[in-house]
């Protein structure tokens, strides 16, 4: 049977959750587990917003478990770490991205893929192993086993650095898995949003030539001129689709609209790889259709530090706790550059 929090004599911890599938989010206060002997808990000091959150708040995927308390772009500083615990101290920068838990003895887990795991468990809405529901980073603290906590190193700055933790490791891994990570190789990368940008950055330090595909004429100068993409493509306009045919090595497919699949893979050489991050499609012909989903602990620590290597930050919109709600609104809207992060060290406060 399940203890109750004041009977493991739990942390008080506040933060805003959604209380039903209308998505609106207000303050609640929830326990904490004890730190455990391999735990590290940390104070959250900023929180990116996800659009899985969005989804997950109102339910939409159909698994929700209210109250939820959302989050998995977190980073923070160490506050507490259990006896066992070997690879942090307090006052340690660190981040917990996507999932808090694996069962550590399938194929997967051993090889370093605990984001494939069948035991999974996600940073907020799903059942740890004593049974309580995880809450994620919309909150003040948060307690992590330290196999899922990454070290942040020091000269990169924790707010632009939350949405690496979901975002960055979501575009990184499939340019390395699908070896779209060597120099020279023409990579295009479909949609210019949170996930977008951040391939583009990650393709060009790894030495490639990127091309920006986009139904936006609009976004051409930021992707050139702002992001470094080495050229543009409007995938609504015939001609310049024709002029590209065959010339692409891979491509990092960001949208999640339902779009059509085959004019992109006109664009890829034969053997190229079109590596879908949203709605799944048909293969056609001699060109190779993947898929990824976040990554595995190693490869996310590796993606830190590539970033800290090559100074790769997210362009972010910071905001207060109470403007998450607006915030959720315009995200639903597109109407953000690229990802918002919560500023919950400076703005949460405890409720009544």
């Amino acid at each position: 049977m399940t203890r109750l929090p004041e009977e493991v004599h739990a942390n008080k911890a506040f933060g805003w959750a959604a209380k039903d599938s209308s998505g609106v989010l207000s303050p609640f206060n929830f326990f904490t587990r004890e730190t455990g002997e391999k735990d590290v808990t940390f104070k959250v000091l900023y929180c990116g917003i996800c659009h899985s959150d969005l989804h997950m708040v109102k339910n939409e995927w159909g698994n929700s478990i209210y109250p939820l308390v959302p989050g998995h772009e977190i980073v923070g500083e160490v506050t507490e770490i259990g006896c066992k615990v070997q690879k942090f101290k307090v006052g340690d920068r660190v981040g917990v991205g996507c999932m808090v838990g694996s069962c550590h003895s399938c194929d997967n887990c051993i090889n370093n893929l605990e984001n494939y795991c069948p035991k999974m468990i996600f940073t907020y809405g799903t059942k740890y192993y004593d049974g309580a529901v995880t809450h994620g980073g919309y909150s003040n603290t948060m307690v992590v086993d330290e196999h899922f906590v990454v070290s942040i190193p020091e000269n990169l700055p924790l707010d632009a650095t939350a949405p690496l933790l979901c975002a960055g490791i979501t575009v990184y891994s499939p340019l390395r898995f699908y070896g779209l990570d060597k120099p020279g190789l023409r990579v295009g990368v479909v949609g210019l949003g949170g996930l977008g940008h951040l391939a583009v950055k990650f393709a060009k330090a790894m030495g490639t030539n990127v091309t920006v595909i986009s139904t936006s004429p609009s976004k051409q100068k930021e992707a050139l001129e702002n992001l470094g993409a080495d050229s543009f493509l409007v995938s609504r306009d015939q001609d310049q689709l024709q002029a590209a045919i065959g010339t692409l090595d891979g491509i990092i497919n960001t949208v999640s609209a339902q779009h059509p699949l085959l004019p992109l893979l006109g664009l890829l050489k034969s053997h190229g790889k079109l590596v879908i991050l949203g709605i799944p499609g048909k293969p056609f012909g001699r060109k190779l259709i993947g898929g990824s989903m976040i990554g595995g602990m190693k490869e996310t620590q590796e993606m830190i530090n590539f970033a800290a290597e090559h100074n790769i930050k997210t362009d972010i919109e910071v905001i207060a706790m109470d403007y998450v709600n607006t915030a959720m609104d315009r995200l639903l809207k597109g109407d953000v550059k690229y990802k918002f992060v919560i500023d919950i060290g400076n703005t949460l406060r405890p409720s009544s």
